[in-house]
């Protein structure tokens, strides 16, 4: 999956998946996750938010199911 890089202190970057609803997030320690069931609108919502960690922190984490890729 590409990903896009990103600004932030923990989030090296974001990937989506359209046809898996699939969103990706590398952090900057090397770790990848995979959120399953994500809606396009939240993954695009998450590339403009002024803070990625909190983002991911209020609308994905405990919302959406994961895995470490």
């Amino acid at each position: 999956m590409r990903r896009t890089p990103v600004g932030s202190s923990n989030i090296a970057s974001i990937g989506f998946d359209p046809p898996t609803s699939t969103l990706e997030v590398e952090f900057t320690n090397g770790r990848v996750y995979q959120y399953f069931d994500v809606p396009e609108r939240l993954y695009q919502a998450f590339l403009s938010a002024d803070s990625k960690g909190g983002f991911l922190a209020a609308q994905i984490k405990g919302a959406y199911r994961y895995a470490r890729a």
